[in-house]
């Protein structure tokens, strides 16, 4: 296939993954809507959070995050090198051993859900009642951690074949199990906000049962094989542990700051939460599609030995990634509190906490690029099948996360812990990108700066284009509802009209991409 070819994979491949995610975040922010309107920002929602970023941590660790990162190279290798039968029967070994795994960790977990709570939140040790209602719901969630690490698994066996809808509409089902649930259980509990536990449960349920009918459809039937010491599976262990630490460091700072937000004054939690809902939604929709459709095709390329086009798809995933990330940071800077204020203020959300939030959001933002970039660099050194380099620099970048967390949390409060995990963030992306040019030479080629410039100069004049509606239409936090709206609505309209504008004028590589795909789309 040539270069131009693969192009067109990870990028068609990424619209479909971007889809299905944003479609995910909708409902994603339906239900941070519903459940900021019920339960608020307090002492329930924190132990919620927590709890829910226990196993949540662990599927992107154990499952996603470094499984399906290690899993994917290998399995595309064995289909590019080897048979497609050799390859299942190494996915059919992959999934036994994972069930086991799994099983034996959620037991744990629920046994252990005492040491596990005052271990991720010890400031809750100061309220018994929170820490026991952490406790619960923990116990309650934990096994989430099974069906959403098998889901991971199919993901990756069914992106390697290259199908990217099902994989990325599981999302929606967890979020609309948890609107539902939240409406119609929220009473029948002493603790209302355990219908959302509940709701968490049942999703994972479901987003696993509607992977297997895609996976017999795609004749990937997978059976119990206990062929532990296959040597495509010693392969994927030596990938895994520092997989696990490498594309993992996100979430690991995100652990570090609950801990210590958990100590600062209550609702900080839940604060860092609802602002780091708002920036995955570009990062999910966008930087996570990206690397997710690259990851295939890079290992593909690796597998081959066609080095030149691997550096050519790096360039050109960045370029996707940054043409929107750019303008996004600028976005969310300017309109964090209007942003918050519509998504979250209602109920028991009041305009404290979304200016609570909108501080968090900001110092998420700052670091936008960096957990965006990531996504495709963490994927070239996975498909490179590189487990050394990540983990060094992983561990300079937790020294650096947990060092500034305690510098910034005082004077900051939360923000600085949105802030140190920002910084960790590029310290991260900085060292590999530096590691990955020592190992296969420049990787940004002439058309990577030119379209990053270009989507700077858009970007500024969008930020002109929100200042001008700010002198005819004040931004007011206490305003109606309507009016806030109104407000955001026309910012993110003039702001979409000036960056896709100065984009087509300054006749962007990107924009002249997407102009493309929806005249194909309209012919069709």
């Amino acid at each position: 296939m040539t270069h131009r070819g693969e192009n067109e994979n990870v990028a068609r491949a990424a619209g479909i993954v971007g889809m299905a995610t944003m479609l995910s975040r909708i409902f994603g922010f339906i239900r941070d809507m519903v459940v900021a309107a019920f339960f608020g920002a307090g002492i329930a929602t924190d132990a919620f959070f927590v709890a829910f970023r226990i196993p949540n941590l662990l599927r992107r660790l154990l499952g996603e995050g470094s499984l399906t990162v290690a899993f994917i190279p290998v399995f595309t290798e064995y289909l590019k090198t080897k048979s497609r039968e050799s390859a299942l029967e190494l996915a059919s070994i992959a999934l036994t051993f994972l069930s086991i795994v799994l099983v034996l960790v959620s037991m744990a977990g629920v046994l252990l859900s005492p040491l596990v709570v005052s271990l991720m939140a010890p400031g809750f040790l100061k309220n018994p009642e929170q820490f026991d209602l952490a406790v619960f719901l923990t116990r309650i969630m934990f096994p989430y951690i099974f069906f959403i690490s098998l889901v991971a698994l199919c993901m990756g066996i069914l992106n390697s074949l290259r199908h990217f809808a099902a994989p990325a509409l599981a999302p929606v089902v967890l979020n609309i199990s948890m609107i539902l649930t939240t409406l119609l259980l929220h009473r029948s509990f002493e603790q209302p906000i355990t219908a959302l536990a509940v709701g968490v449960m049942l999703g994972g349920a479901l987003q696993l049962a509607m992977q297997w009918p895609v996976m017999i459809r795609m004749g990937a039937i997978l059976k119990p094989n206990f062929h532990f010491r296959h040597p495509g599976m010693k392969r994927i262990g030596r990938l895994l542990i520092p997989t696990l630490v490498g594309s993992g460091i996100y979430q690991i700072n995100i652990f570090i700051g609950t801990i210590l937000a958990s100590i600062l004054p209550k609702g900080s939690v839940s604060f860092l939460y609802y602002a780091d809902r708002v920036v995955e939604l570009p990062l999910g929709v966008f930087a996570i599609a990206v690397g997710t459709a690259s990851l295939p095709s890079l290992s593909a390329q690796v597998a081959k030995g066609l080095f030149e086009d691997f550096k050519k798809t790096i360039s050109f995933s960045l370029r996707l990634i940054l043409f929107i990330t750019i303008p996004a940071t600028i976005a969310l800077i300017a309109l964090r509190e209007p942003i918050v204020s519509v998504l979250f203020q209602r109920g028991a959300f009041d305009a404290y906490s979304t200016r609570m939030t909108a501080q968090a959001l900001l110092f998420y933002t700052v670091g936008l690029w960096a957990f965006s970039v990531i996504r495709v660099i963490d994927s070239a050194f996975f498909s490179l099948q590189d487990r050394k380099s990540p983990l060094k620099a992983a561990a300079v970048s937790l020294i650096v996360n947990v060092g500034l967390s305690v510098l910034l949390m005082f004077p900051l409060k939360h923000g600085g812990l949105a802030l140190a995990t920002s910084a960790a963030s590029a310290v991260n992306v900085l060292m590999l990108s530096y590691i990955l040019w020592k190992k296969i030479g420049t990787f940004l080629d002439t058309q990577f700066y030119s379209s990053v410039a270009k989507a700077c100069v858009a970007s500024v004049v969008m930020a002109v284009s929100f200042y001008l509606v700010t002198l005819f239409f004040p931004w007011n936090i206490e305003a109606p509802f309507d009016a806030r709206v109104l407000f955001l609505s026309t910012s993110i309209a003039a702001g979409i009209l000036t960056f896709f504008g100065t984009s087509f004028l300054l006749k962007s590589d990107e924009m002249v991409a997407l102009l493309n795909v929806i005249r194909r789309k309209l012919k069709s």
